[in-house]
């Protein structure tokens, strides 16, 4: 009896703390799926940067803020990689950490790269486990903690274009408002597939170098914008080879349909620089805490 009374402070402690697991995205059959064999690869480059390649069977990585700080909004993550690898720690699972401890319910999608090899349709299948990640985390909400209501994306890079697409193309689908993002965080993000500021490589990556005018105008994200869009926060460096004309275009874009719209502007910074931008004092996560608390996505005591 004593020892179960000592016990006791310490098994409270852990229903308390974050927990983290992983799960997999579709919990039967992958749809749109092609027999193939496991080719998931992940190194680690000569910057620490880890990437996952070859990605075929996609999971989410789930990360619940302890109990007593639970906000009860949840943000489901896309790391970048211009649709060729996952990068997969510094723009997915210390982004999840961090959000947990904020009390920020986090959910990192490593999601399905384009190829043939594997998939049916690869122009379609990012996106189809992007908006499948939606489905899962509202469908579960009360399992998680969440509210159903405030459940944001947020993507880095092309992982940006995912959740920007997400933000839109979920109109496409046959569960249609079901699906809707609550709100957008684009951090460094691909946006259109255009000429003179898209992202040659995301581009061909998703849509091959053959694409057409039709598929490239559908994966524009900035031409698809409509009232009904999520909120957007935005983050740029005015130096990032991705052109910073990609959030512009998205800003703009909000602003004419009358969505709630932010964009934080580095001057430097480059690109792929995860939560941290080093040319800079700002630290961009807490000015998007700051967004969601101004939104009403976040309690202003958190």
């Amino acid at each position: 009896m004593i020892r179960s009374l000592l016990l006791l402070p310490m098994m409270l402690l852990s229903m308390q703390a974050q927990s983290q697991y992983i799960i997999p995205l579709y919990d039967g059959e992958i749809p749109g799926a092609k027999p193939s064999a496991n080719r998931e690869n992940s190194k680690e480059t000569n910057k620490g940067v880890t990437l996952v390649s070859g990605i075929s069977r996609p999971n989410i990585s789930v990360y619940l803020p302890a109990r007593k700080i639970n906000t009860g909004t949840a943000i489901i993550i896309f790391p970048g990689g211009g649709y060729q690898v996952n990068a997969i720690q510094h723009e997915g699972l210390d982004v999840g950490e961090y959000l947990a401890s904020k009390g920020i319910a986090a959910f990192v999608v490593k999601y399905r790269l384009p190829d043939s090899a594997w998939m049916v349709d690869p122009a379609r299948g990012p996106l189809q486990d992007a908006l499948q990640a939606v489905r899962k985390v509202r469908q579960n909400a009360s399992q998680y903690g969440i509210d159903p209501g405030k459940i944001g994306v947020l993507g880095f890079s092309a992982g940006g274009h995912l959740a920007a697409c997400a933000s839109n193309l979920y109109r496409n689908d046959p569960e249609g408002k079901a699906l809707r993002p609550s709100f957008s965080v684009l951090i460094y993000p691909v946006i259109s597939f255009s000429e003179d500021i898209g992202h040659t490589g995301s581009r061909e990556a998703l849509l091959g170098k053959q694409a057409t005018p039709g598929m490239i105008l559908a994966f524009s994200v900035e031409k698809q914008v409509q009232s009904d869009t999520p909120p957007a926060f935005l983050v740029h460096a005015k130096d990032d080879p991705v052109k910073y004309a990609n959030s512009l275009a998205y800003q703009s874009a909000l602003k004419r349909h009358s969505v709630p719209v932010e964009l934080l502007s580095y001057s430097k910074g480059g690109h792929g620089f995860g939560m941290n931008n080093k040319a800079s004092r700002i630290y961009w996560p807490e000015k998007m805490i700051s967004w969601m608390k101004k939104q009403g996505y976040l309690n202003p005591r958190n």
